[in-house]
C-alpha cells in the first residue's frame, strides 16, 4: 500500500455560484459578439431561415405586473358576464320557480308558502358575490405573477436562465 493521501477539496457554495455565474456571463458575451456568416444563396433563390440561440436571463417585473393586471381584469369581466348569462338562462328556463315548487311540495303547508329561492340566490346577491371574488382574483393574480417574475429573476441569476432557439419566419 502506498502512503498517498487523496483528498479532493470541494469548492465552497459561494465559489461554485461565482464560477457558474462567470461561465454564464462568458457564454452570454461570446454569443452576443459572435458574427454570423452570411447565408449562402440556394439554387431556388430562397435563403435558409436564420436561427438565433438566446437565453432569457431577466423578466421585467413592472411589465409582468401591468400585463397580469390587464389579463386579470379581462378575466374578471368575462367571469361577471358569464355568471350573469348563466343566471339569466336559469331564470328564463324556470329553474327558480321549479325549485320553489319542489320545496313547497317537500316541506308542505304554510311554512313553505313564503319560501323563495331568489331571496338566497337572487341576481343582486350572485352578482355582488361574483364581483367581490373577481376583484380579489385581480389582486391575487397580479401579485402572484409579479412575485413569479421576481423569483424567476433570482433563479436565472443563479442558474443562467432559460435557453431557447428562435428561427426567422420565412412567410412574408
Amino acid at each position: 500500500m502506498t502512503d498517498r493521501q487523496d483528498t479532493a477539496v470541494r469548492p465552497t457554495l459561494s465559489e461554485r455560484i461565482s464560477a457558474k455565474l462567470s461561465r454564464a456571463a462568458d457564454e452570454h458575451r461570446a454569443s452576443a459578439s459572435a458574427v454570423r456568416a452570411p447565408a449562402t444563396a440556394q439554387p431556388s433563390g430562397r435563403r435558409p431561415a436564420r436561427r438565433a440561440r438566446l437565453r432569457l436571463t431577466r423578466i421585467d417585473p413592472w411589465s409582468v405586473m401591468k400585463t397580469a393586471f390587464l389579463l386579470a381584469v379581462a378575466f374578471a369581466i368575462v367571469t361577471v358576464v358569464s355568471v350573469f348569462i348563466v343566471w339569466s338562462v336559469l331564470a328564463a328556463a324556470g329553474v327558480w320557480d321549479s325549485i320553489n315548487q319542489t320545496v313547497q311540495d317537500v316541506v308542505g303547508g304554510q311554512d313553505a308558502a313564503g319560501f323563495d329561492v331568489q331571496n338566497y340566490v337572487g341576481i343582486s346577491r350572485v352578482m355582488g358575490f361574483t364581483i367581490l371574488v373577481s376583484a380579489v382574483d385581480v389582486v391575487l393574480i397580479t401579485a402572484i405573477a409579479t412575485l413569479g417574475a421576481f423569483l424567476y429573476n433570482m433563479a436565472a441569476a443563479l442558474l443562467g436562465g432559460i435557453e431557447m432557439t428562435l428561427a426567422e419566419d420565412d412567410h412574408r
